[in-house]
């Protein structure tokens, strides 16, 4: 896939992943917010007092997009996320990163909390 293809499927995947956590009852509060050291996260999603910083990654399969998130990058997000609680943004009791894998037939499937998951 050429760099603009590759972009375009990504927002595409993004805006699919927006709208399944929309019709879950959270509010995207934030696309693609950048912190200041590089960190990117693709979606901020909130509902009542939880906050979820989602990752979103698309391929072919869901197997295999999940194998796109690398350390580097979830540690990365994970600075990026501290940087946006920190700056009280928005109050949140609870928060947790989510993994949104989306795969070629445009199906979604949601690993809440993928940073504890086994």
């Amino acid at each position: 896939m050429n760099g603009a293809l590759s972009y375009h499927a990504g927002a595409a995947a993004e805006e699919q992943v927006a709208r399944y956590y929309e019709a879950a009852g959270f509010e995207i509060v934030a696309r693609r917010w950048r912190g200041r050291y590089g960190g990117e996260v693709d979606l901020i999603a909130r509902r009542g007092s939880l906050l979820a910083f989602v990752e979103v990654k698309f391929s072919r399969t869901h197997e295999v997009a999940a194998t796109h998130l690398l350390p580097r990058q979830l540690a990365r997000i994970f600075r990026s996320a501290d940087e946006y609680l920190a700056l009280g943004h928005i109050q949140a009791e609870e928060s947790r990163f989510d993994l949104a894998l989306v795969d070629a037939q445009g199906r979604v499937a949601i690993i809440e909390n993928a940073a504890q998951a086994d």
